[in-house]
């Protein structure tokens, strides 16, 4: 079915690129200032914690829920109404003079997580075939450096200990652009989903995602041998198993099981998750150890929130903007299993030297420019390699259980950092031991190499079966009357119908 006429196609990937950089940045914004808002709001590091574990669970459940609505109910209304919701918590952010409130706030913020898998769903449904591939890894590479950008705007916003709600008005001035752009720029298209939506699964899966991943946020808080933190994990796993049979066994599931199962698949969503995990590794391990002062623990450069943004971290958020734009090329060119393959090669580099050299400043700039290269390639390949895997009604739900492995890596890495920072301390203080950051750093490292290596277990080679070249052939023909020509994107000659499949 052919989108009504209105916008222009040109107006898309930067449209989806800037709402996809609205969720970047609200990920990171609130990271670098918790100290701060818990002082300016009088509340102890637990409560102020809940800050960032209620947009990771609001994120967590959330997300596949909308993702399955966008691909049932068209992906432009699921997506103005979450930019709806996102604005909406911003504001409430932005007026908060309490932490419940403020807590509210960061779960509504927490929809946005939704905001990326239903921008790869809307250009797979707009962009013809051979500009998919480029345009999905530019939209990808901007979650790597928007990340970067989020703590730069912060160490900017709120240096010196200022105001905090300073944050919430600019995510709710660039969460309001966002929507007024959407609204012109994203085509009214006739739903073409079939199926009903899964509600017992997805109450099932937000169920199981939560109690997963709350000791994952507040182990450190209760303690990792705790009683709470072991039987919410361990409920966790059974009520997952028990969703995953339930799914098995319906028409019509929430996540059909074989985007969790086949072999490239699998590999997709675990590769996803060592690649967040690296990710917040570089950004709170670099952040904290630049501020630390050398004169007290021997190590670090005694920078503040501002110089920790704009000096050590923007460089790294620069090379991220270029290696996106760059991404759509590469992947044309090598294929998207030798760019994560390649890229993971860049990120073991990067903690590498990190580990080995960070007593000057140029060292550790060049580690997390080279990290972050890494992060942009990566998120860029990792669309592509799950498209071509998909049916284009499971465009949205596939990329959503995507981006919840990236989230619990991303978690699992905030709790590690958190604490190796408390438990490895210099004799007599609290402060973190030098140890405990090369231990985070190897650890992302692994990660790194994890990336690189797990493609080689479940996406081994390309075949492109005559019925594949056939439909896609026929998709193309129709996109390009239908658009006329849509330039600028460095497109790609790699189209949806092309698998990636086992050897």
């Amino acid at each position: 079915m052919s989108a009504e006429p209105g916008p222009t196609p040109r107006m898309l990937l930067p449209v989806m690129c800037f709402i996809v950089m609205i969720l970047a940045v609200l990920q990171t914004l609130v990271v670098p200032i918790v100290g701060t808002i818990g002082a300016q709001l009088e509340v102890g590091p637990t409560a102020v914690g809940w800050l960032l574990t209620a947009n990771l669970l609001a994120a967590a459940t959330a997300t596949p829920l909308l993702g399955r609505l966008a691909d049932l109910r068209g992906t432009r209304p699921v997506l103005l109404g979450v930019l709806v919701i996102v604005l909406l918590g911003s504001l409430l952010g932005a007026v908060a003079t309490s932490i419940g409130v403020l807590i509210v706030a960061r779960v509504l913020q927490g929809v946005s997580f939704a905001l990326f898998p239903i921008g790869i769903a809307v250009l797979r449904d707009e962009l013809p075939p051979e500009k998919l591939t480029g345009a999905m890894g530019i939209l990808s590479g901007t979650l790597g450096f928007g990340g970067c950008f989020g703590i730069v705007l912060t160490g900017v916003l709120v240096a010196d200990g200022a105001d905090f709600h300073r944050i919430f008005w600019l995510s709710s001035a660039i969460t309001l652009a966002g929507l007024v752009l959407a609204w012109f720029a994203i085509p009214r298209r006739a739903r073409t989903g079939s199926g009903s939506m899964d509600w017992i699964g997805a109450v099932g899966l937000a169920a199981g995602l939560v109690l997963v991943l709350l000791p994952l946020s507040e182990g450190s808080t209760w303690g990792w041998g705790s009683p709470a933190t072991i039987i919410s994990g361990a409920a966790g796993l059974l009520v997952l198993t028990g969703w995953f049979l339930y799914e098995r066994r319906i028409a019509h599931p929430l996540v059909a099981p074989r985007l969790l199962t086949d072999p490239p698949v699998l590999v997709t969503h675990l590769s996803a998750l060592v690649v967040g995990m690296s990710m917040f590794v570089m950004f709170l391990g670099s952040s904290y150890f630049v501020q630390t002062s050398r004169s007290v623990a021997g190590y670090g450069f005694g920078a503040t929130v501002l110089e920790a943004s704009t000096v050590y971290l923007l460089p790294g958020a620069v090379s991220g903007v270029l290696a996106s734009i760059l991404s759509g090329t590469m992947i044309r060119h090598v294929g998207a299993r030798v760019v994560l393959i390649g890229a993971s090669v860049v990120g073991v580099a990067g903690f590498i030297l990190f580990i080995v050299a960070h007593d000057h400043t140029w060292q550790v700039i060049t580690a997390i420019l080279l990290i972050n290269t890494y992060i942009s390639l990566a998120y860029a390949a990792l669309p592509s390699l799950l498209v071509a895997e998909v049916r284009q009604d499971e465009t949205g739900v596939a990329n959503s259980i995507n981006s919840i492995a990236r989230s619990v890596g991303s978690a699992f890495a905030s709790a590690l950092i958190a604490t190796l920072l408390a438990e490895i301390t210099l004799s007599g203080t609290d402060l973190a031991a030098e140890s405990a950051y090369l231990i985070a750093f190897v650890t992302g490292a692994v990660a790194a190499a994890l990336a690189g290596l797990l493609p080689f277990f479940g996406i081994t080679r390309v075949i492109r079966t005559p019925s594949d070249a056939e439909e896609d052939e026929i998709h193309a023909t129709a996109l390009a009357a239908e658009w006329g020509t849509v330039g600028g994107l460095g497109g790609a000659n790699t189209s949806p119908g092309e698998r990636q499949r086992t050897s």
